[in-house]
């Protein structure tokens, strides 16, 4: 068995809140990636009925848009999106904007997205702080 020595596109970072979720996405995107990120925030919703998520994308290199699309994909991100409270966007291509844009009328969801710059004011709009990583 191949071990793969690829590091995950998708990391979690600790808050300081129970309730909220931060994620730091870089590199290409795979559907085990995908997969990874949507168990995080389904064990999430085990313990909080609603939660607040900030997800910071740089060095973003693409996403395996089969995976991303397909139906257990799809079904996990239905499933949070009835959790979600607040949502945070922290850089990314330009497409993910505008796709926010197209959907948050359809949705609860408060969404904001923020420039890679502005990701201190994307922390003090989701009312969370990111723990210092442990070593």
């Amino acid at each position: 068995m191949l071990i793969n020595e690829t590091p995950p596109s998708v990391r979690r970072i600790d808050t300081d809140r129970t309730d909220a979720y931060a994620f730091e996405i870089t590199g290409y995107i795979e559907t085990a990636d995908i997969e990874n990120m949507y168990g995080l925030l389904e064990g999430a919703y085990q313990l909080h009925d609603q939660i607040d998520v900030i997800v910071i994308i740089h060095d973003y290199e693409g996403i395996d848009w089969g995976g991303a699309w397909k139906e257990q994909a799809y079904l996990q991100k239905v499933k949070a999106l009835k959790h979600i409270r607040r949502y945070a966007v922290v850089g990314g291509p330009t497409w993910v904007q505008a796709m926010m844009g197209i959907v948050k009328p359809f949705l609860s969801v408060e969404m904001k997205h923020f420039e890679l710059e502005q990701a201190e004011a994307a922390w003090e709009w989701l009312g969370a702080r990111p723990l210092p990583a442990s070593t």
